[in-house]
């Protein structure tokens, strides 16, 4: 089964238990939460008028993101701070990879009316192509999202699971994080939720 990874830095993790789900770009914009926005502003606004071939009226920004995979292409930005369209310069130590199934959330977004989509390259790009049927995942480059050397195949290693609207937290399956110190910090932003997905130390899914 494929896993699913949204990463955050962990300050915003406490709004996230509070509004009970992580919200897509559109949300956010009209109501910004409080914490770190460890994403590229331009690429945000870029994403909001971007449309899902597969979901006429449903464009990018309107869907919550996320990776095939940990260790990804955009956190290796976030590591090396250093891109001029990058307001966060923190760096990759607080940041948090949030694994889900995707197969339990796509029955969950069929049983409550949200659209799905997964894409084969970076979803913020001007050109992709989407995809709104689990038979189609044949066409995402499984190689270039796994490999470690992603320099030749950066695009397709973006591939991207969209869920519309929002993404409920209890389908937040474990944390992986960088560090015990971050681990800590996790635990004291989640100690009031009604679940609390085990914390992972993943030194492997970091650069």
């Amino acid at each position: 089964m494929a896993k699913i990874y949204h990463i955050v830095h962990c300050d915003r993790l406490r709004s996230i238990v509070d509004v009970g789900s992580l919200l897509c770009d559109s949300t956010v914009s009209e109501r910004p939460h409080p914490g770190s926005v460890i994403g590229m502003s331009k690429i945000k606004e870029r994403r909001l008028s971007l449309p899902i071939q597969s979901h006429p009226g449903l464009y990018v920004g309107n869907c919550v993101p996320f990776y095939f995979c940990p260790r990804s292409v955009m956190l290796y930005v976030i590591h090396k701070r250093n891109h001029p369209d990058l307001s966060f310069r923190g760096g990759q130590s607080q940041v948090v990879h949030l694994e889900a199934d995707m197969n339990r959330v796509v029955d969950w977004a069929d049983q409550n009316n949200r659209r799905w989509a997964f894409t084969t390259t970076n979803a913020g790009s001007k050109f992709f192509e989407d995809y709104a049927s689990l038979e189609d995942l044949n066409k995402l480059d499984w190689t270039a999202i796994r490999s470690n050397d992603w320099q030749e195949h950066r695009e397709k290693k973006q591939a991207e699971f969209l869920l519309e609207e929002s993404f409920p937290r209890e389908l937040v399956e474990r944390i992986g994080v960088m560090s015990v110190a971050t681990e800590m910090l996790v635990k004291g932003a989640t100690a009031i939720a009604s679940h609390r997905p085990p914390i992972a130390i993943t030194p492997s899914w970091y650069y």
